[in-house]
């Protein structure tokens, strides 16, 4: 197991060791003495959200208002999705900034973003079913987002055509909107 810090602070990829044999695999999916290790401090665990999606549905970007702020633990454990995180943070020096990583039923690997990080994710194959843990309950009052397709964002999404959002999310601002209605978080 290790975790990889990605470029955005706050944001790290776990990359677990799975242990292979005539039966199958396993690993260790989530080990909060290791996230602990790696953030420095420990994150309550307050809910668990499962999402399954079929190809071309894209979900986000989302992020909650800070405090409390919602962290988040992201892994892919049934097809393949291309995940998305977002610097949302208000004077953040990535702010606007995006990293983007294959979250698959075969490498298992898994995402932890930081409270006011933003979120998304495209399922890439026929099917795709999303894991993540979140440090706070969901509470719609203070859930947000930012549209997928921001122009200024820019985010490289590997597109067959145009992709399934929800009508919140295709009703989400731009991240310059939203920066000057005030609704992002600060760094």
């Amino acid at each position: 197991m290790s975790m990889k810090r990605l470029s955005i602070d706050g944001a790290l990829l776990y990359i677990p060791r799975i242990h292979s044999d005539a039966r199958g695999d396993f690993l260790e999916s989530f080990r909060a003495a290791d996230l602990r290790e790696a953030l420095g401090h420990s994150i309550e665990l307050a809910q668990v959200n499962c999402s399954v999606s079929r190809r071309g549905v894209l979900r986000g970007v989302h992020f909650a208002d800070v405090p409390p702020g919602q962290a988040k633990y992201v892994t892919c454990v049934a097809g393949e999705v291309l995940d998305v995180v977002v610097d949302v943070r208000a004077g953040s020096p990535t702010f606007g900034r995006w990293e983007a990583v294959r979250l698959d039923d075969v490498s298992r690997q898994a995402v932890y973003l930081a409270e006011g990080l933003g979120h998304a994710f495209l399922a890439l194959s026929a099917s795709a079913t999303v894991v993540y843990l979140c440090s706070t309950a969901y509470d719609p009052a203070r859930e947000h987002g930012i549209h997928p397709l921001d122009p200024d964002l820019g985010i490289e999404w590997p597109l067959d055509g145009e992709p399934v959002l929800s009508p919140k999310d295709a009703a989400a601002p731009t991240l310059k909107q939203a920066h000057d209605a005030g609704m992002l978080p600060t760094w």
